[in-house]
């Protein structure tokens, strides 16, 4: 017996149901916590937090890029780009041991987590999240400059709390985040010159 008119089929429930699994999913990275404070200094920020915030800069700052870019797209791979991290978590960028370990956990994450949604959905959120990874296209260089002044301008403006706690150099920190430069010079410009105040006030080591 057909379904009554205007009832969704099983294969419409289905690729629903897979939705709003992935959709509950993702909450999980409110509860994941980053290596940067919230301004006030009061407690870290969480990863969902974090990927609010650089999306709204991003088309705040769309002016800075160097190349035209497509925002949308670029606010959407900022949008996905750190849900890996509800299972491999977040590991302070500086620290260089750990980043190898954390590529294959992430990898291993990005199959799980975007594997949760219908073919065609999965794919197009893993094509978001390999195209940032790449960082081969403006949208994907210009998000992972915003995804970098981001914590930059957190430690900046709280004294430098967990640059100061790490012992990190201003060596470090060009080095990190020269690539911002890549995508807006303007803005690399900026906090470049912010990291040499910084360093003269001691919230990094020399």
């Amino acid at each position: 017996m057909p379904p009554p008119e205007g009832s969704p089929s099983d294969s419409a429930v289905s690729r629903l149901s897979r939705q709003i699994e992935f959709s509950l999913e993702i909450d999980k990275l409110k509860g994941v916590l980053r290596q940067t404070v919230l301004l006030d200094s009061s407690r870290q920020e969480n990863v969902a937090e974090h990927s609010w915030h650089i999306a709204v800069m991003a088309g705040l700052l769309r002016e800075y890029a160097i190349e035209p870019v497509d925002i949308d797209h670029a606010i959407r791979m900022l949008l996905v780009h750190d849900l890996v991290e509800i299972d491999a978590g977040d590991v302070m960028i500086y620290d260089r041991s750990r980043r190898e370990e954390m590529k294959k956990r992430e990898e291993a994450a990005a199959r799980r987590i975007f594997g949760l949604l219908p073919a065609d959905q999965a794919q197009e959120m893993r094509s978001l999240w390999d195209e940032y990874e790449a960082r081969e296209t403006p949208e994907a260089r210009f998000a992972f400059a915003l995804d970098r002044i981001q914590p930059l301008l957190h430690n900046l403006n709280t004294q430098g709390l967990m640059w100061r706690k790490h012992g990190i150099s201003r060596d470090q920190v060009i080095e990190i985040n020269s690539p911002i430069c890549d995508a807006a010079p303007a803005l690399w410009e900026y906090v470049s010159a912010l990291i040499d105040e910084a360093a003269d006030k001691g919230y990094l080591r020399r």
